[in-house]
């Protein structure tokens, strides 16, 4: 076994998490690997509703958008 280590932790957050740990009798390395395998499955999750839900604006109204950002940016002073 090596050890490693996790910087920025405070006191408070590291204590939580033993205490989670040892509420499911499990090994701190064990309950990270879940955690992290959870992170990654919600992120997914979250990712595929943003990517293939349904549109917020019409193509129209983004093509407005567009229309008037590309207005904007030509406007003196604008930083580009």
């Amino acid at each position: 076994m090596t050890l490693k280590t996790i910087k920025g932790i405070n006191e408070e957050s590291w204590a939580e998490f033993k205490s989670i740990a040892a509420k499911n009798k499990t090994k701190m390395g064990a309950l990270f690997e879940k955690m992290l395998e959870e992170y990654k499955k919600k992120s997914e999750e979250s990712w595929k509703k943003i990517l293939n839900g349904k549109k917020m604006l019409t193509d129209k109204e983004a093509d407005d958008i567009l229309k008037i950002i590309e207005k904007t940016r030509k406007e003196y002073g604008f930083r580009t």
